[in-house]
Order: C-alpha cells, then sequence, then structure tokens
C-alpha cells in the first residue's frame, strides 16, 4: 500500500533529533506558515530583518514561501512573487502569469520541495539528523534545495546531478559544503542518478535517499503552498470576468505540477498542461534523447504523477528556449523589445526566468492557440529559478554565436515566441493517461523495486491521491508538537 506518513515510528530517534535541535536553535516552520507568512511569531520576523535572503542561518526556513519580500537582505512577508506578460512580448491576447521562483532562498523554489520530503522524516523519528545523511538525486536545483536545507537544519548532504549541468550549480554546492557526485550526461540522464542511488543503498548504510521523483513530501509541498499562492496570485490580477483556464508545468520531478491537482478544487474546468522538452518527448510520444532545458528531468514517468489530473502534454524545442535566454538577458534584446512596445519597466524583470521558465511560457502560448483562448482567459506558469543560474551558459552561447545584435533578437522573438505554434501537443483523453501512467512499471517496478499494486493503487483508487494531499495537516500538528518538545518558542 502506498505510505501515509501520519505517526511515530522511533521514539528513540525522534528524542535524539529533539534534543539536538533544541541544542542548535533549530525551528521548523509549518505547511500553514509556508502558506501564509501571517502566522510566523513576529520575534522570528524581527530576527529576520537581519538575515539575507540566501544566509546558511536555520531561521531562513521561515523563508521557505511564495511570498518573501523581493529583497536580497532583511525583506520579509508581502504578496506572492509574480509577473504577467504582456501581449506585445507573448503575441497573444490570453494573459500569462509567472510565479517567481528567483526570491527563494537559493534563487529557486526547489527549497521547498526538500523540506517537504526531510521535515516528515524528521518529526516522525524516521531520520536521525546526528547519524544520517540525506541524500539528493537531481538534475538541477532539488539538491541545491536540499543541500540548503540540510545545512539549516544541520543534516550532512549529499548532492547527486549530472556532469553536464550548469557550473554555477556545482561551485554553489562546493561552497556550502555538500558532497557531490557527478554521474554521467545531461539533463536526460535520470536513470544514471538512479544507478548511484542503488549504489548508495548498498554500501552506505548512513544514507537515506531523498528521490524527489517518487518522494509523495515533494508534490505535497507544491499542492499545500503553491497551489494556493498561485489562486491568490490569480485573485489579485484577475478581473472579475477572468477565468483561470490553465495552470502549465514542466513535468520534472512531478512535484510542481502537482499544485494543478489543488487549482482543480477550486477552478474544476482548469486545464493542466504538463510540459517536457521535444528533444526528449517522454510524455508524447514515449520518447527519449538529450536536451538544454536545465531542471525538468525525463525519460521516465514520476512515480508521483498523478496523471488522472493531466490534460495536455507539450513539447517545447530547447533551442527556441535558449534563444529566447538570450533575447531576455541581452542589453540588444531589451532594446528590441522596448522599440517594440514592450513595456521598459518590464524589461529589467526578464531574468527573473531562467530556461525551463521559458520553456513554459512557450507551453503556455502554445495551449493559448490550442484552445483559442480570449483576454477573458488568464494562465498561470512557474519560473523554478532565475538566469541568475545560467551566466555561464550565456557566455557559452556567446562563445558559439558571436555577439548578440538588434537583428538576432527581431529574428528570436519572431520565430521562438510570437511564431510558437499548437504543435508537438496532445489533449489527453482517458486511455492517453492511463498509457502514460503504466509507462510508470518500467522504472519504478522493474528497477527501482516497487510493488506492482502500488501502481494499480495509484491508478484505480479514487482515494488515495486526496489522502497523499491530505498529509501537511497531519505534518503540521507534529511539528508544532516537535517544537514544543524543543522549547525554542517559549
Amino acid at each position: 500500500m502506498i505510505p501515509i506518513i501520519k505517526d511515530v515510528v522511533d521514539q528513540t530517534v525522534l528524542n535524539k533529533a529533539v534534543g539536538h535541535y533544541r541544542e542548535k536553535g533549530i525551528i521548523l516552520p509549518t505547511f500553514a506558515q509556508m502558506q501564509n507568512p501571517d502566522l510566523i511569531p513576529g520575534r522570528i520576523k524581527d530576527k529576520l530583518k537581519n538575515i539575507g535572503l540566501w544566509d546558511l542561518h536555520p531561521l531562513n526556513l521561515f523563508r521557505i514561501t511564495w511570498k518573501n519580500e523581493p529583497k536580497a537582505s532583511g525583506g520579509l512577508y508581502g504578496a506572492p512573487n509574480f509577473i504577467e506578460l504582456p501581449r506585445s512580448l507573448t503575441g497573444i491576447d490570453a494573459r500569462i502569469i509567472v510565479m517567481l521562483g528567483k526570491w527563494f532562498p537559493t534563487g529557486a523554489h526547489k527549497v521547498g520541495a526538500a523540506y517537504g520530503c526531510l521535515a516528515p522524516r524528521i518529526i516522525t523519528g524516521g531520520f536521525d539528523p546526528t547519524y544520517h545523511k540525506a541524500v539528493w538525486p537531481s538534475t538541477g536545483n532539488y539538491c541545491r534545495g536540499g543541500a540548503f536545507d540540510s545545512y539549516l537544519m544541520d543534516v550532512t548532504a549529499v548532492a547527486i546531478l549530472p556532469e553536464e549541468m550548469s557550473r554555477e550549480r556545482f561551485a554553489w554546492l562546493e561552497e556550502i559544503g555538500a558532497e557531490v557526485i557527478a554521474t554521467p550526461g545531461c539533463e536526460s540522464n535520470v536513470k544514471e542518478i538512479y544507478d548511484k542511488c542503488w549504489e548508495i543503498k548498498r554500501t552506505r548504510k548512513d544514507c537515506m535517499v531523498f528521490n524527489q521523483f517518487e518522494e509523495f513530501g515533494n508534490s505535497c509541498w507544491h499542492y499545500e503552498v503553491t497551489g494556493n499562492a498561485i489562486e491568490e496570485a490569480f485573485r489579485m490580477a484577475a478581473g472579475k470576468d477572468a477565468n483561470l483556464a490553465a495552470y502549465i508545468s514542466a513535468t520534472g520531478s512531478a512535484g510542481t505540477i502537482a499544485a494543478g491537482d489543488y487549482l482543480r478544487t477550486k477552478f474544476p474546468h482548469l486545464k493542466v498542461v504538463a510540459s517536457e522538452a521535444l528533444q526528449c518527448p517522454t510524455l508524447l510520444q514515449n520518447g527519449f534523447g538529450g536536451h538544454r532545458i536545465e531542471g525538468i528531468g525525463d525519460k521516465h514517468v514520476p512515480w508521483i504523477h498523478n496523471v488522472r489530473n493531466t490534460d495536455v502534454v507539450t513539447a517545447i524545442d530547447d533551442e527556441d528556449c535558449m534563444r529566447l535566454l538570450r533575447l531576455f538577458n541581452e542589453k540588444e534584446g531589451h532594446e528590441y523589445l522596448a522599440a517594440n512596445g514592450v513595456d521598459k519597466e518590464l524589461l529589467p524583470m526578464l531574468d527573473t526566468i531562467g530556461i525551463s521558465g521559458i520553456g513554459n511560457i512557450l507551453s503556455a502560448i502554445k495551449t493559448a492557440k490550442h484552445f483559442e483562448f480570449t483576454s477573458e482567459d488568464v494562465m498561470v506558469t512557474i519560473a523554478t529559478d532565475s538566469a541568475e543560474m545560467y551566466g555561464s551558459r550565456l557566455e557559452e552561447l556567446t562563445a558559439e554565436r558571436g555577439a548578440y545584435s538588434f537583428l538576432q533578437a527581431a529574428r528570436d522573438h519572431e520565430k521562438c515566441m510570437l511564431g510558437t505554434a499548437p504543435s508537438t501537443m496532445q489533449e489527453l483523453g482517458y486511455n492517453d493517461r492511463k498509457a502514460i501512467h503504466n509507462l510508470k512499471y518500467f522504472t519504478w517496478i522493474e528497477q527501482q523495486g516497487k510493488e506492482v499494486e502500488d501502481l494499480r493503487q495509484l491508478w484505480d483508487d479514487r482515494h488515495i491521491w486526496p489522502q497523499i494531499f491530505s498529509q501537511p495537516a497531519r505534518w503540521d500538528e507534529l511539528i508544532n508538537e516537535f517544537n514544543e518538545r524543543t522549547g525554542l518558542l517559549k
């Protein structure tokens, strides 16, 4: 049966964790506080005024939220961080709201997904922070988020990621003191990461693997926190006649797309759209290959993906993403966009969108054109991280293709964004969804040792997903009990 984390599994280990965190002065935030920072105690907020967003301080656990004030140091909380893209940029009447992960610690929302995996184990005595090491297998930001959370929670981190990921990721991980393991290949080489996890499980008894592709804490965090933040951003930005028409997310680990499960409870006619790379169209065509849209993972269907709740699959050419990365971040690109009616106040904010965020925007444009959305339709998508993570990629593009120009900016905007067509995409019927779900068998049953009965339960049991997504309420009870025992809030 699919495990539901609700009870203490080892009181002795839990007692050690409580004593250790009392000694270290570590307080754990609740999911409710990450969703609504108004619930955070005032004395914690007072201390945060003197702590930088990326500082390695345990109180920055309370900055795992979409509502951080958008400043590098000393900020508190406000509305969810998002921008809206105008027709002059996208070429469509439908509105696109982009949630910004840049204003999380580490510059990406994956600190939340990682916390959703690690915290429930600690508060139930399933993980001993004085003994266990936390292993974070990832194609990018998740291992950074896990390493950051681990440091703040006084846990030794082991980060696993493909050797071809951007230099910025490796440099930061080494700086933070994580053990870094580089596996062969690029963004698409997920199996090589899994193979390394199996090796660690066999040879290192002190390690516990938090695989984001199978850890329901990942999707639970996004359901509870990201889903609520999107609803709030939509209600802030939308007029009275607006319609939340679609939510678009790269499949990745299938954590972020779980916000669509929450949104479906509020907006039943919403289209939930999965975005992937055309060079590796796993969901669209059972395809394979390598690509350059860092951070989205592929060549398998994540265990935690509720495929029943996915309406559309889109595939995006990674070349379009790389060209638009330059358009959004080069001076000549900004000059071209300003000359063509894009608000000059928006231009400095385009660097808050990383490569996968650009892919999500292109999938939103495809979706709008396919369903003939109008100006009354609003779509929401995610920028997991910002261009800050890809400075080396911009340098590589310049070295490879030469200096950027006004003319090249015009070509890139026309071809890669305005020319986006409603092709390489598919609306999913019942049989399409079931076929994608069944692909989980080959990764998770044959390779990763899960039970076929659990695979069937995830499809057949209509109650299992609501039960999975309801876990944070119980976790908050346990977090409050844990903090009460440490005495640090008294």
